[in-house]
């Protein structure tokens, strides 16, 4: 297995506080994919490690990644003529960003692998970065030079600090978004080459935990560091982290703001690295579900979306579905700071989607699916698939059978039982219909078209909206945002011809 280091290392080795600084990085405008047509040196990378570096792709019309034209008449031919295309800050939006740590004490690299190799490429000056990640990562290179801290040797699997994780919180909202930027700070997770922290090395985590904290805590001049955490991994397979984490300095909880919600983040959660972008996407993927409408998200995470959704749409129930059980201690503190005018039923469950798929459907009016990169599993696509006669198959059931189904698979049970639950204060009548809106979100643009065509193949579903975004400038990733919805639907060619006769109809009967 490959490791995914798809982080676009620093910035600045400086603290952001200049005026200077300040200017350089006011947050953009949304652009939308006729903006600046001609504007390829405006939107220019200009990052001095693009030749060695793996992370970015171009450099060039950062607004436009070069999947854009593919995407657009993709969906064209689809029907959908008014997709649309969204991108936010071009440079220095990477707020979440995972490391290698190689080389020696005095000359540390810390960076991406360079293409098809395992050699990592230094990358202090990422443009693609938040700054403070930038300006961390040198405060942690000056730590290991110090106190002698070895990085990670792959071939002789000696040494101790193998990765960094660096999170930058934009949690502040009593700031202005400008401010809040700038002040963001880091969470710093190292990844230490022991099996915990109890090994013979520990004094020396400890001390690189205490150095960065006296000089990027709230006690130095500018306080750069949110908090230090340690993970610790001694496998020699391409696995970041391992499975024990510990808490050292700092706050324990990393809160962010998205869609309208405070949301908990652990630093072994999965969190989008492009904060701004993801709100967007959040935003306008509440216009398309209805108030007071019973959802599911599955491959939920931290329930981010669907806890977003309770609240923005006043949702009468949000269920949840995730496989990483690591997710429900951030579900249950996100839930915390939820309003307490929420009258919403809410659960999340520790489940693998792809293990009877339609029981995590069932009375829901809306599903939203987020899948990793692979995009859908079979089986998830098999149900949605062949949804129509599912439902058909359950309506025969219910009128020829009153009995309650005897369940002959316990786990099926064992899974169904809420990790989470909160009741509604609300009573409502339980449902055992399924979605009639899919709305799929992906990072994933091949796998992406794949499900599409099988999903609109079966006839189930037609595609009604869609709308990307910019999640990674300078890469060919584009973020997705689609919104199906069930049966075949009307071409808007023969809406219109409606349309047209109904009006040449009503001027016959006048006359």
């Amino acid at each position: 297995m490959a490791l995914s280091l798809f982080s676009f290392a620093a910035q600045p080795s400086q603290l952001v506080n200049s005026r200077e600084a300040h200017s350089l990085l006011k947050p953009s405008t949304l652009l939308s994919v006729s903006a600046n047509p001609n504007s390829s040196s405006a939107c220019a990378l200009q990052c001095q490690h693009f030749d060695s570096c793996s992370g970015c792709t171009h450099q060039w019309n950062l607004h436009r990644p070069v999947v854009l034209d593919e995407v657009t008449e993709f969906f064209r031919d689809l029907g959908v003529s008014d997709f649309t295309f969204d991108t936010c800050r071009l440079w220095g939006w990477r707020c979440r960003a995972k490391l290698a740590v190689r080389g020696s004490s005095d000359k540390p690299l810390i960076g991406l692998y360079e293409e098809g190799t395992h050699n990592v490429v230094d990358i202090p000056l990422c443009r693609a970065h938040h700054p403070n990640i930038n300006a961390a990562v040198e405060l942690l290179k000056q730590g290991i030079a110090k106190l002698d801290v070895q990085p990670y040797d792959e071939d002789s699997r000696t040494g101790e600090l193998r990765y960094v994780q660096m999170a930058v919180t934009l949690h502040n909202t009593s700031l202005p978004w400008s401010k809040r930027y700038i002040s963001g700070r880091v969470q710093i997770t190292l990844v230490w080459n022991s099996r915990s922290e109890n090994s013979p090395s520990s004094d020396k985590l400890n001390a690189l935990a205490q150095f960065l904290w006296r000089s990027g805590g709230p006690s130095s001049n500018v306080h750069l560091v949110h908090s230090v955490w340690a993970n610790f991994q001694t496998s020699s397979n391409n696995i970041i982290f391992g499975n024990r984490w510990r808490h050292l300095l700092g706050e324990r909880d990393f809160w962010e703001h998205v869609g309208g919600i405070d949301v908990s983040l652990a630093p072994s959660s999965f969190g989008q690295a492009n904060t701004r972008a993801f709100d967007s996407l959040l935003r306008k993927l509440q216009t398309y579900v209805p108030y007071g409408t019973s959802f599911t998200d599955l491959y939920a995470g931290a329930g981010v979306i669907g806890l977003s959704l309770a609240v923005a749409r006043k949702c009468r129930s949000v269920k949840c579905v995730e496989i990483n059980k690591e997710a429900k201690v951030s579900f249950e503190k996100t839930i915390s700071r939820l309003p307490e005018s929420i009258d919403s039923s809410i659960s999340w469950h520790q489940a693998d989607t792809s293990n009877e798929p339609l029981s995590w459907l069932e009375g829901s009016d809306v599903v939203v699916v987020d899948p990793p990169r692979k995009g859908l599993d079979p089986p998830l696509l098999d149900a949605l698939q062949t949804i129509a006669s599912s439902e058909r198959k359950a309506r025969l059931s219910e009128s020829s059978s009153p009995k309650e189904k005897n369940e002959k698979r316990p786990w099926v049970l064992r899974a169904r039982e809420a990790a989470v639950q909160i009741e509604s204060k609300t009573t409502w009548e339980k449902s055992s219909s399924l979605p009639q809106t899919l709305i799929y979100i992906s990072c994933g643009w091949e796998s992406f078209k794949e499900d599409c065509k099988s999903l609109l193949s079966s006839k189930a579903w037609h595609l009604e909206k869609a709308h990307g975004f910019n999640f990674f400038p300078g890469t060919q990733s584009i973020e997705i945002l689609a919104v199906f919805k069930r049966g075949q639907g009307t071409s808007k060619k023969k809406k219109k011809t409606s349309k047209k006769k109904n009006k040449l109809q009503s001027q016959y009967d006048q006359n």
